[in-house]
């Protein structure tokens, strides 16, 4: 690692690929996340929320997918920006049978996260609008095992395209011609977290520091999105006057309309997906979140 940090507790990083990451890009990340989440309450507001989006995953597959609904599936699907866009035609010809065999499959411990991961993307039809199964499946192994799984989605580090978190943290004169050859597989992104956790560590974080970590990361990746983000990520993103909106977005925090009460989900007829009655009760935190920035 290029960037030396005078960490104030230990943090041990896993063995894999040497990651050439920039203590600078990642101090000015930080100190900007804390001020641009000042305006809508703080960063433990964030905090807050990622807390409660994991216990939602963690509740509706507690005991693997064999019981989930329809509505349940989609609940936690519109807490995934690139999914909630594309999921809908998608699961309306799939059904929830088979998206329940396959989740269960990808929940199965036994084979390395990202093997399950790959074999889960593999049993989706093939094709650029389909990139978002990725994102899926890797969101829903983070956030039912937070401590374990690393955040694996294509906006962190996609190898086969070379773009993500990772290139815009990396240490470089000019990231976007460096060459970065590390793969997008489970030990990148557990070497990645380690450093992201010393990082953070080192910079007086003692506690939450998985959450911390996904702020950082989305909020580095935001700023890429505002900076020089393409029409494809402006397609999903681009919400102008609010410094928090894209990183709320990434992580699926704006997961409900504020002027509706639904979720941002399209079903295949273009109507809104709502969210199933046990989860709206506990929801508030998530509108809270977007009334408070949009005041």
């Amino acid at each position: 690692m290029m960037f030396s940090l005078r960490r104030k507790s230990a943090t041990v990083v896993p063995a894999g690929p040497v990651l050439d990451l920039s203590g600078e890009r990642l101090r000015r990340a930080l100190a900007d996340l804390a001020t641009s989440a000042g305006p809508t309450g703080g960063v433990e507001r964030y905090v807050t929320a990622l807390h409660l989006k994991s216990s939602l995953f963690r509740e509706l597959l507690a005991d693997g997918a064999a019981e989930l609904t329809s509505t349940e599936f989609l609940d936690l699907a519109a807490f995934i920006a690139p999914v909630r866009r594309r999921i809908g035609p998608v699961f309306d010809r799939m059904g929830i049978e088979w998206m329940r065999a396959h989740l269960n499959a990808l929940l199965r411990a036994g084979e390395p996260a990202d093997a399950r991961l790959a074999a889960f993307v593999e049993a989706f039809p093939t094709g650029k609008d389909m990139r978002w199964v990725r994102d899926l499946g890797a969101e829903i192994l983070h956030f039912t095992d937070p401590d374990a799984i690393p955040l694996m989605t294509r906006w962190v580090w996609d190898a086969r395209v070379g773009t993500g978190v990772l290139r815009e943290i990396w240490h470089a004169p000019d990231v976007d011609a460096a060459q970065i050859t590390v793969e997008d597989d489970l030990a990148t992104f557990l070497v990645l977290r380690g450093e992201i956790d010393g990082f953070l560590a080192g910079e007086g974080v003692f506690r939450d520091r998985v959450w911390y970590a996904d702020l950082l990361i989305s909020h580095v990746y935001a700023g890429y999105i505002n900076d020089r983000g393409g029409q494809y990520l402006r397609n999903d993103f681009t919400v102008e006057g609010d410094p928090m909106q894209h990183t709320r977005r990434m992580l699926g925090l704006d997961a409900v309309d504020t002027e509706t009460g639904r979720t941002r989900l399209r079903l295949v007829d273009g109507s809104a997906h709502e969210f199933g009655g046990s989860l709206r009760a506990r929801l508030d935190l998530f509108s809270a979140e977007d009334r408070h920035a949009n005041s």
